[in-house]
């Protein structure tokens, strides 16, 4: 009777946890079957169409040949005017042993391009070699750690990518020329897939794509080692040349490095597998103009597709970090002081991300953007308060608080209004995390300590990204160092210290994946930083403080002179 109970518990939180997955995770299931479903319906196609008998090219037989197999005719076909010869189900067409007669090599080839002749062996095989590359796909998407969140517009690239290069390479090789193994690479387009997944996902999401879609090929080329290879190290190359482009310009002469690579492999695998070296010229040319065409429609395709997904590609952050835009200038108008903390704090969180190995780019756009829900009530930010009274004085602890709190949600509304990538606007909602605002929280508690700490805490949650947590942790130390007397080096690195351990120990950084080392070097970064910032001047022998009123010195020749003017 226990037993019973134990599996009908065991049972039941499967089906929970199966059921709460599939809740979280259904925008991406119904992409892996309709992605699954598409090209499965590519594959049916390929296999109608092509030109094989019980799963062997034509090709393999000619007149006068000693057949190798037995093959017998599985349905009817009636003669037409292409080829008026019938055929009878059951019929012996070819018998192993014996030679291949005309008539029946005619045979052959009326089963072979009759589009009503189907191997559902050959469909069968091919169909699950597809579905288990799409699970190891998806498999490979949800566990690979991305360092990020993965919004549905980045698997459904990759899949509308695989069914482009898929259904190129299946159909392009049934025409004559490029049914060759290696002419077919010159059609791939694989450079143009993975520059693209590069610039707008990373280079992680390119690898990903790399594996996925020369397997993919194998099996749309008839599984021909040479355009797997070929597409393998091609995409891999194309990745590595990619990631490290920050103007679009550039993707031209990273297509022109792709082709000369390209080049390059293609030889390799020609010698590889001892092919004799007859038309290699038209092989090579076609090979450089498919990586230079690359780099052309990728520097085409990008700008529309990064309007289109809203990405934080390296040229839109780019784009996004120029100083000059309206929103900035607006800042330096209404909020200056948040506006020189924003730099300060881009500043501090671009160089810990390099240190790390983050997104720098995507940490400085967000240190830029991270405070623009403070423009419209600039007055009441601390920042901006300078030469003018404490807006705060006349209002209660509670009502501060919300005010200060209303600037991220103000800032996530304008990023949408800007049209920011997700992830800037995830910077922005996250800044702050859902950390309490300890001034105004225990001025209120002196009136009422019955007061609860949720009810002056941000409305938003901690980092998910490690930019994210950057942007956090460099926006708490520029802020706070401005109260810190003589900031030394090492008065410095014990107030960040200080600072950094406080979100640690409130859960702020539990959800960006920062790990300790990280938190060692982004603390270091700080330090140097800050410690340029906050360094001392020499003081000139002949330098008047402003503050102090010079006194005049009796027998001075200006003071006689004045005197005497008086008189």
């Amino acid at each position: 009777m226990k037993k019973n109970e134990d599996k009908q518990n065991v049972a039941g939180q499967l089906l929970s946890a199966a059921g709460s997955y599939i809740k979280q995770k259904y925008p991406f299931l119904i992409l892996f079957f309709v992605g699954l479903l598409i090209v499965s319906a590519l594959n049916f196609m390929k296999i109608s169409t092509v030109q094989s008998i019980a799963n062997f090219s034509i090709n393999d037989f000619e007149i006068g040949q000693i057949s190798d197999r037995t093959i017998i005719a599985d349905r009817n076909l009636a003669p037409d005017d292409v080829n008026p010869i019938a055929i009878t189900k059951g019929e012996k067409i070819i018998k192993k042993g014996f030679p291949i007669t005309e008539e029946a090599f005619s045979k052959l080839k009326k089963m072979a391009s009759s589009p009503l002749y189907i191997d559902y062996r050959a469909f069968a095989n091919n169909e699950l070699y597809l579905v288990l590359l799409a699970i190891m796909w998806y498999l490979l998407f949800s566990f690979i750690p991305f360092g990020r969140k993965i919004q549905l517009k980045e698997p459904i690239l990759h899949v509308i990518l695989f069914i482009i290069v898929y259904s190129v390479t299946a159909f392009c090789a049934k025409f004559s020329f490029f049914s060759d193994p290696y002419r077919i690479c010159i059609v791939i387009p694989t450079a143009l897939s993975i520059m693209l997944v590069t610039v707008l996902f990373g280079n992680i999401s390119a690898v990903l794509l790399s594996l996925i879609l020369s397997l993919g090929v194998l099996n749309a080329a008839n599984w021909e080692l040479a355009p797997f290879l070929f597409t393998l190290a091609t995409s891999l190359c194309s990745s590595a040349i990619v990631r490290k482009i920050e103007r679009r310009l550039d993707l031209v002469v990273a297509g022109l490095l792709i082709a000369l690579f390209e080049v390059v492999f293609v030889l390799l695998i020609l010698v590889i597998y001892n092919e004799t070296f007859t038309e290699l010229l038209p092989l090579i040319l076609g090979i450089i103009v498919n990586g230079f065409i690359s780099g052309i429609l990728t520097l085409g395709l990008l700008t529309p597709l990064e309007i289109i997904m809203n990405t934080a590609s390296v040229f839109r952050l780019m784009d996004l970090s120029d100083n000059n835009v309206p929103i900035f200038k607006q800042m330096q108008i209404q909020a200056n002081g948040t506006y020189n903390h924003s730099m300060m704090v881009a500043q501090l969180a671009e160089s810990a991300c390099r240190e790390i190995g983050a997104n720098s780019i995507l940490a400085r756009v967000g240190g830029y953007y991270h405070d623009i829900g403070k423009i419209e009530m600039s007055e009441y930010f601390v920042e901006n308060q300078q030469n003018m009274e404490n807006k705060h004085s006349d209002l209660n602890p509670t009502l501060s608080a919300s005010v200060i709190k209303s600037h991220v949600k103000k800032g996530v509304e304008k990023g949408h209004q800007l049209h920011l990538p997700q992830a800037v606007i995830d910077i922005i909602a996250e800044h702050h995390g859902n950390s309490v605002i300890t001034y105004f929280y225990n001025a209120a508690k002196e009136k009422d300590p019955t007061l609860s700490p949720e009810d002056f805490a941000y409305p938003g949650n901690p980092p998910t990204s490690r930019e994210s947590g950057v942007v956090m942790l460099a926006d708490t130390v520029e802020a706070a160092c401005h109260t810190l007397e003589n900031p030394t080096s090492q008065r410095l690195e014990k107030f960040i210290s200080t600072l950094i351990n406080a979100k640690m120990d409130t859960g702020q950084l539990n959800n960006c994946e920062l790990t300790f080392r990280d938190i060692a070097k982004i603390k270091e970064s700080f330090v140097n930083l800050l410690t340029g910032y906050y360094h001392n001047r020499i003081k000139y022998q002949n330098q008047v403080d402003p503050d102090e009123k010079k006194e005049d010195k009796p027998g001075d020749k200006k003071t006689e002179a004045k005197k005497q003017e008086l008189k």
